[in-house]
């Protein structure tokens, strides 16, 4: 991870030269699954649409292998597809406007859950239901966010605005775990 909360490449580095990645794709209409499986895939990438049927990445090569992969796949499916390297001559602020606002979107969902995350907290402290197995329900929930904020970092090359608030979301979860674990602790020592 980097100074900023997230690993790989940062904005100066995804201007210069890099460039994007286009998949542009099309897949047999029936079954509609495949649809889906390609939407659901391009999604786990962070890939954004710039319209039906073509999306793109910031090129670096995690990206282009999971593209190059979809592509394979996409043909395997009886569709076509071709997946390019390529530079925006024009217009490309509103792919990067596009850009920040899908991470932003995803930064949301997390702070979301943090909140969910404290209310659970709140509602065991309230209840002084004070075990183990609570705390270690707990902490999974907290890897999880955890894992899922790792995972938009690694993509949110150009440093959308949402990222402060969900690292401070987070932090705040971790201090409310922190805080119930002392409790569970505490219950354990009086027996119970």
């Amino acid at each position: 991870m980097d100074a900023n909360g997230g690993a790989g490449a940062r904005p100066e580095q995804a201007r210069a030269g890099k460039g994007w990645l286009l998949l542009i794709y099309r897949v047999p209409p029936e079954p509609t699954r495949l649809r889906a499986t390609v939407w659901r895939r391009l999604k786990g990438l962070g890939a954004i649409y710039l319209q039906n049927s073509a999306a793109t990445l910031p090129a670096n090569p995690v990206g282009e292998r999971a593209m190059r992969k979809l592509r394979h796949d996409i043909v395997g499916m009886g569709g076509t597809a071709a997946l390019m390297s390529c530079t925006a001559l024009a217009g490309e602020s509103d792919i990067l406007a596009a850009w920040q606002a899908a991470r932003d979107d995803e930064y949301v969902e997390i702070v979301d859950k943090c909140h969910d995350f404290l209310a659970e907290i709140d509602k065991e402290t309230a209840a002084s239901h004070f075990t183990y197995a609570e705390l270690e329900e707990n902490e999974e929930d907290l890897t999880k966010l955890r894992n899922w904020l790792a995972k938009i970092t690694d993509r949110d090359v150009f440093d959308a605005p949402g990222r402060a608030a969900t690292l401070e979301a987070l932090k705040r979860c971790e201090h409310a775990l922190e805080t119930y674990a002392a409790q569970v602790y505490a219950a354990d020592a009086d027996g119970r």
